[in-house]
């Protein structure tokens, strides 16, 4: 199944479905998935630079779309940090990029996770979903025997629903395994 017909799924099936169970007047009041947000913090990086440099590269890989760093914003003299510091790495993705991870994340790297039950379902109030992830190794372009640090990861989904039902719904029927 490709990108394109995870994008035909939602025209074809997800988006009918959503517009009659909340009673939709118009196609376009029915929620959409606006982009994924992949982010990393890396607090270790401030004493190696290179644990930055691997994380790009990681990430580069798991989305398919080149990472950026992100630099901290102030000193903090308790972490030795320094202003515009690298600490992060993120990657926004949108389009095909997104609908192309989407289904990689739930039809091969969440079954890898060991002892999965599925994911909560607490979105945060404006329609928005936040997944952690402990391991980057569930994701079957990460070579386990290069890995020298397992690291998590935050995914963030952001749809334009207006309420955490609708974004519920939404990703529901995107194929997100929540817990019952």
């Amino acid at each position: 199944m490709n990108t394109a017909s995870l994008k035909k799924d939602y025209t074809e099936r997800i988006a009918p479905t959503l517009k009659k169970e909340f009673g939709y007047k118009s196609s376009m009041q029915v929620p959409v998935l606006e982009k994924i947000v992949l982010n990393q913090g890396l607090g270790a990086a401030v004493a190696d630079k290179k644990i930055i440099e691997v994380a790009l590269s990681e990430m580069t890989t798991i989305s398919g779309q080149k990472a950026v760093p992100t630099y901290s914003k102030k000193d903090i003299s308790n972490f030795k940090l320094r202003k515009k510091m690298p600490i992060g790495v993120c990657v926004t993705l949108r389009r095909d990029y997104m609908y192309e991870f989407l289904e990689k994340l739930v039809r091969v790297a969440l079954p890898r996770i060991r002892d999965f039950k599925g994911i909560n379902s607490k979105l945060d109030g404006r329609g928005n979903y936040t997944l952690g992830i402990q391991e980057q190794i569930i994701f079957p372009e990460i070579n386990i025997d290069s890995i020298s640090k397992i690291s998590g990861m935050n995914i963030t989904f952001v749809t334009s629903a207006k309420t955490d039902e609708e974004a519920f719904a939404l990703l529901k029927e995107f194929g997100l395994p929540f817990k019952k």
